[in-house]
């Protein structure tokens, strides 16, 4: 039987709320195996000048180990 977890990011950008939820994927890939889906929750801008877009993401992915019967 297969578990997922599920965890949640929040990736930025000065280019788009699309480039923000990449960045958020791609650190995600850096230390994360089996990834299987990413949802994007929410997105939005910040920042003083309101020039840093975000993108707050939900990554799932396996988790490894012997299967449990």
């Amino acid at each position: 039987m297969a578990v997922v977890k599920i965890i949640e990011l929040v990736g930025s950008s000065r280019v788009s709320t699309d480039d923000a939820a990449q960045q958020a994927l791609k650190q995600a890939q850096d230390s994360l195996r089996n990834i299987r889906a990413v949802d994007i929750v929410s997105t939005g801008i910040r920042g003083e000048h309101l020039d840093e877009y975000r993108a707050h993401v939900r990554v799932a992915f396996l988790i490894e180990g012997e299967d449990v019967t």
